[in-house]
């Protein structure tokens, strides 16, 4: 394949070889007029300008690619690197801790106060919350407990100089990970981190796929809804169909048909999907 920069450069440098053999063929011998030392070296610097300018072209083009590369992949992380977000009326804090969050290559946001949190963090990717107890307007144990309420169920780990063994004994019977006392060891708060966002990654998959068997369950008729609890607790389909006044027939079409929009690849497979769904011959979805 032509490679018109490659072409180019191997021909100036072609030509700068030539010519300085040419000189020094001619440096040595007494027939050697000057005009003719002067055009070999002239030519010598034409090549040499043409391949310094066809290297500035390629080392450009490949510091931009490189440029480019570099930053699509910091972007990339930016996007998949989880978050920890920092609640602490000390700006100080703040500062600090977004610091030492961000040299283990996840993304730090910090609010100086509860409802500013509220109002602005809008979690998206796995996170956690970094929670000082002590707050000027909302505490970080109301501040639990209103996330509770939301169904919010960001990971939150309490860092306080002012802690009691009450308090983190509410906070932890309330779902925290962790509960620091000021000063605490910056690994202490690191591993508490990796710690919560791990949780929280596994959450938000269970609560994905939940979400996709909920809507799996929706697509079913009602008869095939009636005939998925029975079923899954192994009535025979002849036992079903008696349940239900119809024909074994006509419940081995409905049970192929659950099997189907549920996706399960057995009936194994379909109980333990019912699990999940909590669903069974006394209790529905």
């Amino acid at each position: 394949m032509y490679d018109e920069p490659r072409y180019s450069l191997l021909q100036a440098l072609a030509t700068i070889i030539t010519n300085a053999n040419a000189c020094s063929r001619l440096l040595p011998g007494e027939s050697a007029s000057v005009d003719e030392l002067r055009g070999a070296v002239s030519d010598i610097a034409k090549a040499n300008t043409r391949a310094s300018a066809v290297i500035s072209r390629i080392r450009g083009t490949t510091e931009k690619r490189t440029s480019r590369k570099e930053r699509t992949g910091r972007e990339r992380m930016s996007e998949a690197s989880p978050t920890v977000f920092i609640v602490d009326d000390d700006a100080g804090v703040c500062q600090a801790l977004s610091r030492l969050i961000r040299s283990v290559a996840l993304q730090a946001r910090t609010f100086t106060s509860a409802r500013e949190f509220l109002s602005d963090a809008k979690p998206s990717r796995p996170c956690c919350l970094v929670l000082d107890v002590r707050l000027p307007d909302l505490n970080g144990l109301d501040l639990q407990a209103k996330l509770a309420q939301t169904d919010c169920n960001m990971p939150i780990i309490f860092i306080t100089g002012h802690g009691d063994i009450p308090m983190s004994v509410r906070a932890m019977k309330a779902g925290a990970i962790e509960f620091l006392s000021k000063p605490f060891k910056d690994q202490d708060l690191l591993d508490a981190i990796q710690q919560a966002i791990e949780r929280d990654r596994l959450a938000t998959r269970e609560r994905a796929e939940l979400s996709e068997l909920r809507s799996r369950y929706a697509s079913l008729t009602p008869r095939e809804a009636e005939v998925l609890p029975l079923v899954v607790s192994g009535l025979a389909n002849k036992v079903v169909a008696a349940q239900l006044g119809t024909t074994e027939k006509t419940i081995k079409v409905h049970r192929a048909h659950v099997m189907q929009k549920m996706k399960a690849r057995s009936l194994a497979d379909l109980v333990r999907i019912a699990q999940r769904l909590q669903i069974g011959p006394s209790r529905r979805v």
